[in-house]
């Protein structure tokens, strides 16, 4: 186990102009991100470019990943409000390019899919020319829920299978690598225009041959972008960091992606999920 974080690894402290902006904005609109629930080392080059991934459906999780810092527990009731808010900010900050992700919620029979899609609805209202990525939960494999999303056309649809089929039951306790796996799939069948992507975080403990295999999976399926990752433990009480990948070892992983045949492969230490999500689209 590695516990001294590399010099590739650390990161300014957020500051600036912009980035004190963005924050007012989502307070005042009594908004949150995943960038500050994450805890997300990019926060700071991203609120400064003016740009941030939503969380909606709350700030409480369903489910306990044990790598995750967002909040577990019982979620509130649902903020029926929350798309059109969400609508005026992305319009206020002027953004191009908007991500939309959220908590799991387990609690609802539709995991929250209808909000998704009032969401992306009430974006193209105010802002018809902004191109739109979800970064959706599983779903618990239900296809008609998948669908709630689809009808609305989001360009990007976006799943994380996070890690290696091995390291499930200790990392993502309530998930399942073969309805994450379908998820994907099904996308290419319901919505064939629309782009897939997935994204890995490393460091807990795969070996690099179950890396290969799972961006192999991927491409089974049809996975048009992969993004690839170092996992930063949010805390004592979070899975231990096995090792640190250098960023030598990101583009070996990034040449491997594209010679399988992804259409973009953003690999790299500080690299997650929705980071420099608008140029990933551009790419595709």
């Amino acid at each position: 186990m590695q516990t001294k974080r590399p010099n590739w690894l650390r990161v300014k402290l957020p500051q600036g102009k912009e980035y004190h902006r963005l924050k007012t904005i989502l307070r005042s609109a009594n908004l949150h991100t995943v960038c500050e629930e994450a805890i997300c080392p990019n926060i700071g080059e991203c609120f400064g470019q003016g740009t941030a991934t939503f969380l909606i459906l709350g700030d409480v999780c369903t489910r306990r990943c044990n790598f995750c810092a967002v909040t577990k527990g019982h979620p509130s009731t649902l903020d029926e409000d929350e798309p059109e808010r969400i609508a005026r900010v992305v319009k206020q900050i002027g953004l191009q390019h908007v991500v939309i992700t959220s908590v799991t919620r387990d609690d609802l029979p539709d995991g929250g899919a209808k909000i998704y899609a009032r969401t992306i609805r009430n974006i193209r209202t105010y802002n018809s020319t902004c191109t739109i990525e979800v970064l959706i939960p599983d779903f618990k494999g239900s296809e008609e829920t998948l669908e709630i999303v689809l009808k609305e056309y989001p360009d990007i649809l976006n799943h994380n299978l996070e890690t290696v089929p091995r390291l499930y039951p200790d990392v993502r306790l309530q998930a399942d690598y073969e309805f994450s796996l379908s998820l994907l799939e099904k996308v290419n069948v319901i919505h064939p225009g629309c782009i897939t992507k997935s994204g890995l975080i490393l460091g807990m403990g795969e070996e690099y041959d179950e890396i290969i295999d799972v961006m192999k999976d991927l491409r089974e399926v049809d996975c048009d972008i992969l993004t690839i990752g170092q996992y930063l433990s949010p805390g004592k009480e979070y899975i231990p960091i096995k090792r640190y990948y250098h960023p030598e070892e990101f583009k070996r992983l990034k040449y491997e992606g594209e010679k399988m045949g992804f259409k973009h492969v953003e690999s790299g230490p500080l690299v997650r999920s929705s980071y420099h999500a608008a140029a990933q689209f551009n790419f595709v």
